[in-house]
């Protein structure tokens, strides 16, 4: 085979591997332009922009607000004495879910990280934020209330709950940080630290009597 021949056949077989070359490149490369759509998709439809302006509603706007009413899918929360505390409009006297050794135990570590450092791990209202505040003595500071207190005791287990989701008074509300299972694994913890204070030697069974005296 002449020498010119050969060339010819090289840059032939080089020039059949451009494209692929080319269609590697624009398809793990960078590109400021748009690709090519061989069949054109949702990418390449017609939109309007988010709070932008359109011509197919009488008010001129794209976007349509939400339909009083509208429930997102999955978040009807129909039963109110779970999501909201309350029974007949009342608040709730008892709990909505069964009370267990281990709801307390997830109670108590729900509130050692978010109640506790205002209110103190046993309920005084004197945890390290309290204290602190205290200290700097700078008159803006609202003293948490103590567990304890009567006003608090006598409180439905729903107000707790909603106060835990809510806020009350100066404390903000922790509905977001908080689901209502934990919100009701604290109040249930609550309830024994209150029962605790208040407890008496006949609360407790006969065969176990000894060891406390």
């Amino acid at each position: 085979m002449p020498s010119w021949a050969r060339h010819v056949f090289v840059i032939g077989v080089l020039l059949t591997l451009l494209p692929l070359a080319l269609i590697a490149r624009s398809r793990w490369g960078d590109s400021e332009g748009t690709r090519i759509h061989i069949i054109r998709d949702m990418d390449k439809q017609g939109r309007y922009e988010t709070q932008g302006p359109g011509p197919l509603f009488a008010d001129g706007r794209a976007m349509r607000p939400e339909v009083p009413g509208t429930v997102a899918r999955g978040e009807l929360r129909e039963d109110d004495h779970y999501y909201r505390g309350k029974v007949g409009g009342d608040w709730a006297e008892d709990f909505p879910l069964p009370l267990s050794a281990e709801l307390l135990r997830r109670g108590r570590e729900r509130y050692d990280i978010f109640c506790a450092l205002c209110h103190g791990f046993t309920g005084n209202g004197d945890g390290m934020i309290a204290v602190r505040a205290d200290q700097l003595a700078e008159g803006t500071w609202t003293p948490p209330s103590s567990l304890h207190d009567q006003i608090v005791r006598e409180r439905p287990v729903g107000h707790l709950f909603n106060s835990i989701g809510r806020g009350i008074r100066n404390m903000p509300a922790y509905g977001s940080q908080i689901p209502e299972d934990d919100r009701w694994a604290i109040v249930a913890y609550v309830r024994a630290l209150q029962l605790s204070r208040s407890g008496r030697l006949e609360d407790v069974p006969a065969d176990r009597r000894g060891g406390l005296q």
